[in-house]
């Protein structure tokens, strides 16, 4: 089944969801909401979705950045994003922390449809969470993964990507793709006058 998304604008993308027990996790309504927000990831498609995006105050996420997905970029803006194949994975009550000097790439987001801007983002994090079974789990990433995390995370404190663009960069997608995409980030700075 394939659930809505939400957009900018709704209450939900601005507070802070509440935690799930072990309990409320390994039960079927939770098992089957897992199941669902996959299909609408995979379908939208995109590579993070937290259960705010669908209308749930819950501290849930889905990643997954698969390698047929990445075969759409070309090889040079994969190396430059430090972008490799992520499975598929639930991230539930996550602590983040953040490691290394902030870099910038272009994101877009589901629930802000048809844009993207550059946003500066930790190179490196490491998050403490609970799993899909409910049992705790350890992720180290850098690079793409890194961003993923503090993406979908942010969602679940009521941030978008929005609060935290470079403002001059944002655009929509169609012109992200036709006049910027095959460029490096410090290109586009530089064209835009961003510092």
């Amino acid at each position: 089944m394939r659930l809505k998304i939400v957009q900018a604008g709704e209450a939900v993308l601005r507070q802070r969801a509440r935690e799930l027990s072990r309990k409320e996790i390994r039960g079927s309504e939770i098992q089957q909401l897992i199941e669902w927000m996959r299909e609408t990831m995979r379908d939208a498609p995109g590579v993070g979705l937290a259960a705010p995006q669908v209308g749930l105050p819950l501290q849930l996420a889905v990643i997954e950045d698969p390698e047929a997905v990445q075969r759409t970029v070309p090889p040079e803006r994969l190396a430059e994003r430090g972008r490799r194949p992520v499975p598929f994975h639930v991230v539930v009550n996550p602590r983040l922390t953040t490691e290394g000097d902030p870099v910038e790439f272009f994101e877009g987001c589901l629930s802000v449809a048809g844009w993207s801007a550059l946003v500066p983002r930790a190179a490196r994090v490491q998050v403490e969470c609970l799993d899909e079974r409910g049992e705790s789990k350890s992720i180290r990433a850098d690079g793409w993964y890194a961003r993923i995390l503090q993406h979908e995370i942010d969602h679940l404190f009521g941030t978008l990507y929005v609060d935290r663009m470079q403002t001059r960069s944002l655009m929509t997608v169609d012109n992200l793709t036709r006049h910027w995409g095959d460029l490096p980030v410090a290109e586009v700075k530089k064209r835009l006058g961003i510092v």
